[in-house]
């Protein structure tokens, strides 16, 4: 018997094992970020990439508000080239975040998604604020 989940074989393992290794690269999640926030380890520039509206309403706390359409190069001009900046935006429903490290990784930046978004950082228990700092 054959499903949808198998008429697919899986991957190999050392091709699956390169496949989940390399995402890390690329992402980071609620749960890593909170801690390196609140234990006062953040080695990256957090950007809620949506829109300044949304941003006041409720945001991770420590965010800089810079949606994804004015990251440019002048936006970038106070933070060192080496600088880690990690993306987030609405959650799974929402590609601001991979706009966002789309127009970083272009300017050579070194950005990584976190995964899930504001609703992965509620689904976390985490809280938000709220306004513009």
């Amino acid at each position: 018997m054959t499903t949808a989940v198998t008429a697919v074989a899986p991957a190999v393992s050392d091709r699956a094992l390169k496949h989940f290794e390399t995402a890390f690269e690329f992402e980071t999640d609620c749960w890593d970020v909170h801690d390196a926030l609140s234990g006062g380890k953040q080695d990256f520039v957090l950007l809620d990439v949506r829109s300044h509206a949304l941003y006041e309403q409720g945001h991770v706390p420590g965010a800089v508000s810079l949606p994804h359409g004015k990251i440019v190069e002048g936006m970038m001009k106070d933070y060192p080239a080496n600088t880690v900046f990690v993306v987030y935006c609405a959650g799974p429903h929402c590609n601001g975040a991979h706009r966002g490290a789309i127009r970083l990784a272009r300017l050579g930046r070194p950005v990584k998604l976190m995964i899930g978004g504001v609703t992965g950082w509620l689904d976390e228990g985490f809280t938000l604020e709220t306004g513009r700092k």
